[in-house]
């Protein structure tokens, strides 16, 4: 990995982790979203043209058709299910397992359906992944304490999204050689045509979120975006298995700003419990 893909990468993962205590801080849900999605569609717009007049043409394709619409479809899930996890949990749980939980479940994925070969890094990186989990949440299943349930819960939905976007969209950019400033843009169009009918019928609850809310919406409009376009062009300069790991470092920024800016308690031992879940990916992204 070069130092210019790894600015690029860490960037990517200070950018995730402080739009991600925005939203936290926000709790909003569908129309929060919508809103978002039009925020960084506008903001992101003459940059793409200014990026179609002076260096390439739009990319045309069934190719930017398909992976656009499945793109918006994946990214959709993910916010509302990670919207959904702020709203019943801390973000040092549901953040970090979120993070952690996609290249876990790959990974058990590939050895359960593709008969892949169970190899002792990939045993070490399961190891230390659950050991994080078990760490975060303090072996509190017990039912009195159904905000670290539910932060496991939605949290490990949310990485099962990661996982899916981040492969669809690794496919488009590697074997179709789609931009991937084109690919963000479509897929947010895409997001904001697909979300319309569920959020037509709230104009009282979008006129609440623009007039509470707009500079978040602003915010995550803009760093979303960036941190996941940065990570594509890491992607088009390195492979996968490196990028994915190091992009994970915004787990430990953003356990330090749950456990900082919102007073989360635990702050210490969640960022134990992140270290391992770091050290867990990195160890898979070498099986």
């Amino acid at each position: 990995m070069t130092l210019y893909v790894l600015f690029l990468v860490l960037s990517a993962a200070v950018l995730h982790a402080v739009w991600n205590l925005i939203s936290k801080k926000a709790n909003g849900k569908a129309p929060f979203v919508w809103l978002m999605y039009i925020g960084s569609t506008a903001v992101y717009l003459p940059l793409l043209v200014y990026h179609i007049a002076s260096h390439e043409k739009f990319q045309w394709s069934a190719a930017m058709l398909w992976f656009s619409l499945s793109s918006a479809m994946l990214h959709i899930a993910y916010f509302l299910i990670l919207q959904k996890g702020y709203r019943r949990a801390d973000l040092s749980v549901v953040y970090p397992l979120a993070r952690g939980s996609g290249p876990l479940l790959s990974s058990i994925a590939a050895i359960l359906v593709l008969r892949e070969t169970f190899r002792y890094n990939i045993a070490l990186g399961l190891v230390l992944i659950l050991a994080g989990v078990l760490v975060i949440t303090g072996l509190k299943f017990k039912k009195g304490d159904r905000k670290i349930r539910a932060g496991v819960l939605w949290g490990t939905l949310t990485g099962l999204f990661i996982a899916l976007y981040t492969l669809n969209d690794a496919i488009a950019i590697k074997q179709y050689q789609l931009s991937p400033l084109q690919l963000t843009f479509s897929s947010n169009t895409f997001s904001i045509l697909l979300l319309f009918p569920f959020v037509i019928g709230q104009t009282s609850e979008i006129k609440r979120e623009l007039r509470e809310h707009k500079w978040s919406i602003l915010a995550i409009a803009v760093l979303s975006p960036a941190a996941y376009i940065l990570v594509l062009e890491a992607l088009k300069l390195a492979p996968l298995t490196v990028i994915a790991p190091a992009r994970e470092t915004s787990i430990l920024i953003g356990v330090f700003m749950g456990s900082k800016a919102l007073d989360e308690r635990d702050g210490k031992r969640r960022i134990v419990a992140s270290i391992l879940i770091l050290c867990g990916i990195v160890s898979l992204s070498f099986a």
